[in-house]
């Protein structure tokens, strides 16, 4: 089973709008998504519509919220300070992949193994699934 870790901007891009192609994300066998608060609230923050955050709301559900608990700091990845919590989140709580459409901060770590998490964006991770016949 995989644990897919979801950034910020993947939950607001899911909730954004009703017929987001994301959503197929929710409904993937072998699939446990994972987000942390810090994600989630930074997705509720940036929606402005009221059906938007109830969309992000009903999302959240079946997601598994998580508080990171203590990892050594991930410093040497070239990444802001800001999205160090995100990529530290996922190591936390054992997510095999962290989907982030981020491509102005974390492109360079597309493809890459961290502490066990593979960054994708979620088009790769989706595309990834399709050629497995999934």
């Amino acid at each position: 089973m995989d644990r897919v870790f979801l950034d910020a901007n993947v939950l607001f891009s899911a909730a954004y709008l009703p017929s987001s192609g994301l959503t197929r994300l929710w409904s993937m066998p072998q699939v446990q998504l994972v987000t942390s608060e810090y994600a989630a609230a930074e997705a509720l923050r940036n929606l402005t519509e009221p059906e938007q955050r109830a969309r992000l709301a009903t999302l959240l559900v079946p997601i598994e919220v998580t508080t990171p608990h203590e990892v050594a700091p991930l410093h040497d990845t070239g990444l802001p300070e800001k999205d160090l919590p995100i990529l530290e989140a996922a190591a936390s709580a054992n997510c095999s992949h962290l989907l982030t459409g981020d491509h102005r901060h974390i492109s360079h770590l597309y493809g890459t193994t961290l502490r066990g998490v593979l960054v994708q964006t979620p088009a790769q991770y989706l595309g990834g699934r399709a050629q497995a016949g999934e």
